[in-house]
Parts: C-alpha cells; sequence; structure tokens
C-alpha cells in the first residue's frame, strides 16, 4: 500500500494547506504521541528551521501528542542532523524535525526519527498514516500547546561537533553560507570555536529569506565571496543544514561528490555508497583507487539503509547530503564541512589538489512540472526518447527520468562526454514529458 502523505523526506507541502493544514497536524501529532507511548521514554524532542510557519506547527503537534501524555521537548532552530543526534543519545523515544529543507519558506515539513536517530521506515510511516486518517476521522478541533525553548540541546549538538575535529582552524579564513536557516547561530559557532575566522553570510534569517538566492542551492554568492574575502575555504547549507556545499579558495565548487571522493580516499572503504544522480566521474575516480560505489534510489534514507546492509561507513548524494556512519545516522552538513577541512589540514593540501584528478561528466538536470501523473511506462514517447538517448551515448552516459518524492516534478537527468547533445537530450526528454502530462 502506497503512502498518501509521507513522501521520501516525511510529510511535506505548503504550510497551512493539506497535508500541513493544522487539522491534519493536530492528527499527526496525536497519532505520533499514539505511537511514542508505546515505549519507554514518554518523550519527543522537537526542532525547526526558521520559517515562519515552523512554531505554529510544533505548537499543533505538541498539543496533539499531549492527547496520548506524551511530552513535547522543545530545541527550537536547530539543524535536521541535530533533532536526530539528540533523539539517538538523549532519553526520547523519538525526534521530530519541521522543515522544509532546500524549499521555499512558504513550504514545511514534519520528519520523524526514532530513538536510534533513524528515519522512520516506510512501513511504520504507512501504519503512522492509518492512525492520522482515524484520528482525522473523528472531527477533533485543533488544540496549540506552547512551548518554551530549552538551549541545552543546541550546545548538546555543537559539543558533539566539535568533539569530532582533531586539528584546530586557527588562521583558516572560511566563509560560511547559512542559508537564513537552522545553522546560522550553530554555524559560526562551531567553526569560530575550532579557531577559524569566519566570515558568516545569508546569517539573519526572518521566516521569509530562508533558502531565497542563497545557500547550498546558490553556491555562486558564496563563490564571489569566498574570491572577495581572499579565503581558504567556503562552505554553504541549506535550510536544514543537512547538506554541504564546499568552495576552494580558488573558486572551485565541489560537490556531494567531491566530498564524498575527498572522504573515500582517506577512509579507504570497500565501497562508497551513493545515488543514481552521482555523476559517472565519481564512479570512475573512485575505481580508480580500488574503491567501488553502490548506487541507491535518490534520498539520504536509501543510502543509509543501504550503508547499514553493506556495512560501510561513507555514502551520500551529489547535491550535498554526506552520511559518515561513524558519527551520524543522517546527511549532516556541518559534519562534512569539518569531515574535508580536516582531511584538507592534515594533508596540507587544498581542495584543488584532493580532487584535481576528478572528471566532471557533462550532467544536465531539468525539472518539468505536471499536472497529471502517469507512469512512466505508461508514456511511449517519453520511452522513445529515453531509448534513442541511451542508444546515443551508449557506457559513456546515462539517463536517470523519475518522479520527486516531495514535489510535483518530474525529474529528468542525462550525462554524457559532450554538454551540447547532453543538454539537446535532456531537452527532448523533458518537452515529451511535458507533453504527455499537461
Amino acid at each position: 500500500m502506497s503512502r498518501k502523505l509521507f513522501g521520501t523526506d516525511g510529510i511535506r507541502g505548503v504550510a497551512g494547506e493539506y497535508p500541513l493544514d493544522s487539522a491534519t497536524v493536530y492528527a499527526f501529532g496525536a497519532a505520533l504521541g499514539e505511537w511514542v507511548a508505546h515505549h519507554a521514554s514518554q518523550r519527543i524532542v522537537v526542532g525547526m528551521d526558521t520559517r515562519e510557519s515552523g512554531p505554529s506547527l510544533a505548537a499543533t503537534v505538541a498539543a496533539g501528542c499531549r492527547l496520548s501524555g506524551v511530552e513535547c521537548c522543545f530545541a527550537g532552530v536547530t539543524t535536521t542532523p541535530g533533532v536526530a543526534h539528540l533523539a539517538r543519545t538523549g532519553e526520547f523515544a523519538a525526534g521530530l524535525m519541521i522543515s522544509a529543507s532546500h524549499n521555499p519558506y512558504q513550504d514545511n515539513g514534519l520528519k520523524v526519527f526514532d530513538h536510534t536517530g533513524f528515519k522512520l521506515p516506510d512501513e511504520e510511516e504507512r501504519q503512522l498514516e492509518v492512525r492520522i486518517f482515524d484520528y482525522l476521522s473523528r472531527g477533533l478541533q485543533p488544540q496549540s500547546e506552547p512551548l518554551t525553548v530549552d538551549p541545552a540541546f543546541d550546545r548538546q549538538y555543537l559539543d558533539h561537533l566539535a568533539s569530532t575535529f582533531r586539528p584546530r582552524l586557527d588562521g583558516v579564513r572560511l566563509v560560511l553560507d547559512c542559508a537564513n536557516g537552522a545553522a546560522f547561530e550553530i554555524g559560526p559557532q562551531l567553526f569560530r570555536r575550532l579557531g577559524a575566522d569566519v566570515v558568516a553570510t545569508a546569517c539573519a534569517p526572518d521566516g521569509r529569506n530562508i533558502n531565497l538566492h542563497c545557500g547550498a542551492l546558490h553556491v555562486e554568492s558564496l563563490r564571489a565571496k569566498v574570491l572577495e574575502e581572499k579565503a581558504h575555504f567556503g562552505a554553504a547549507f541549506d535550510g536544514d543544514a543537512d547538506r554541504c556545499m564546499m568552495v576552494s579558495g580558488s573558486g572551485k565548487i565541489l560537490d556531494g561528490d567531491h566530498c564524498m571522493l575527498i572522504a573515500a580516499r582517506q577512509l579507504r572503504p570497500a565501497k562508497v555508497v551513493a545515488t543514481v544522480m552521482s555523476n559517472l566521474g565519481l564512479e570512475r575516480a573512485l575505481a580508480g583507487d580500488g574503491i567501488g560505489l553502490t548506487r541507491a534510489a535518490v534520498g539520504d534514507r536509501y543510502v543509509i539503509e543501504e550503508m547499514l546492509r553493506s556495512e560501510l561507513p561513507l555514502g551520500g548524494e551529489q547535491s550535498g547530503h554526506v552520511i559518515f556512519r561513524d558519527y551520524s545516522t543522517t546527511g549532516d552538513g556541518l559534519l562534512t564541512a569539518l569531515r574535508i577541512l580536516e582531511v584538507a589540514i592534515e594533508s596540507g593540501r587544498t581542495l584543488d589538489d584532493l580532487t584535481q584528478d576528478f572528471k566532471i561528466y557533462p550532467q544536465k538536470l531539468v525539472n518539468v512540472r505536471f499536472k497529471n501523473k502517469r507512469p512512466l511506462d505508461e508514456l511511449p514517447s517519453v520511452q522513445a526518447e529515453i531509448r534513442a538517448t541511451e542508444a546515443e551515448f551508449g557506457d559513456a552516459g546515462r539517463v536517470l527520468v523519475r518522479f520527486s518524492g516531495t514535489e510535483p516534478l518530474a525529474r529528468v537527468m542525462v550525462e554524457g562526454p559532450a554538454l551540447d547533445r547532453v543538454e539537446a537530450r535532456a531537452a527532448s526528454i523533458a518537452e515529451a514529458i511535458r507533453a504527455a502530462l499537461s
């Protein structure tokens, strides 16, 4: 049975509209509280990013949880991996992050972690949905329960991150782009604590400017600032800080694939877990070092599932989610920046040096917004374009077409040896989808 509320990263939508209307959020809280009530601990830790809708969503969830006698402990503005860490290390049955990650401020989401710090498995989310719809059918009047921030939670997470870093950053000039999001305070605090000269940007959230022309999806502004400040490194996070994109002192942009390559060469795992979106260049660079690559479905939850199944320490996504299993149960932008800086500082090499042999195969990603979703295998014109692209590129390219798990988008990715042909083929496939699903 497919899930109706949960996507690949929790429940997500426009705040105030279904499924993030007050009635459904209250029912979600009640269902989550009922689930938690069967655990040893009767407490949930709740965090949020800087969206203006976050406090009201938190208060509504807390009121729903109270129906089952479950207490919500409020961490306030913190990162998604911060909530996962607190759920795992504290006396909590679960953690809840209220965030829509890299999406614009109008969106928000509800993401649940169990006491192990991992996102709930698909089957548990399905069971939770059943309870949510049951509560909705009762016509309960949504309530709100004010929450008070406990600043100790952020300190605990900050201490954890700092404890993982071996060298010092004295004399290192570092530009941070915190996306006006969850890392706007803890990010600069962390790297200054480790000795860095931090230039902090996009650290003035107003509830509506999260991810707005800044952060991990808009790295060009960070690149410009790194060059302007003559900084050694730059790091950009997204709204909930589970992603990290980096910039070298020369202005080279490093995505999640680059970060995985740098980390893999230090850790020397048998394999790295990436997704179907990771560049073919990563696979070939790793192979040159005798390291294999296993590809999982898009979504860091599927990456971590494969890492656990294969007992591998490193995995991630090209988009900047990188998972270091020895330190975290989910993608963590701050932790990723620490690990990459650690390699650079201890090796005495620049990020350019560490990735100089990574040949990036031209890749084009096109998002097609649709009105009427239909299975891709029922769209013959789209299948014909895909087959033609695969025939043209052969082993020197890849084609991936999939539906987003969080938005009404079809995502087209084409990779190949020549940019002009990659762009042309991606445009042809996108146009076929647009025509078929209009």
